[in-house]
């Protein structure tokens, strides 16, 4: 069974950057997106951005400009970097897979990211 570890949260002042990263326990094949997900106490999840498997993205309209996703190799399967980060950045980030063979669909335990104003 495929496990994905995000890393890379933390306490940061606004303004400020970190970098997410997401790592399997396995090699995934064939995947066919690489997503960051986001959910802030009180509300719903929501989607940050994605990257394809031939190399689209796209982002929320409140990351544009600010956050970058890419992909990694082997079990680092991706990352976001998050720059310029805001109080209401603060959330839960999470890492999600879809595979297309066989169609599998793999998350994340979650990483806190927080921003102080």
């Amino acid at each position: 069974q495929v496990q994905l570890v995000e890393s890379g949260g933390g306490l940061v002042q606004a303004g400020g950057s970190l970098r997410l990263s997401c790592a399997s326990s396995e090699v995934i094949y064939r995947i066919s997106a690489m997503s960051w997900y986001r959910q802030a106490p009180g509300k719903q999840r929501e989607l940050v951005a994605t990257i394809t498997s031939a190399g689209s993205t796209n982002y929320a309209d409140s990351v544009k400009g600010r956050f970058t996703i890419s992909r990694g190799n082997a079990k680092n399967v991706g990352y976001l970097q998050m720059n310029s980060l805001k109080p209401e950045d603060t959330a839960v980030y999470y890492c999600n897979i879809l595979q297309s063979w066989p169609r599998s669909d793999y998350w994340g335990q979650g990483t806190q990211v927080t921003v102080s104003s």
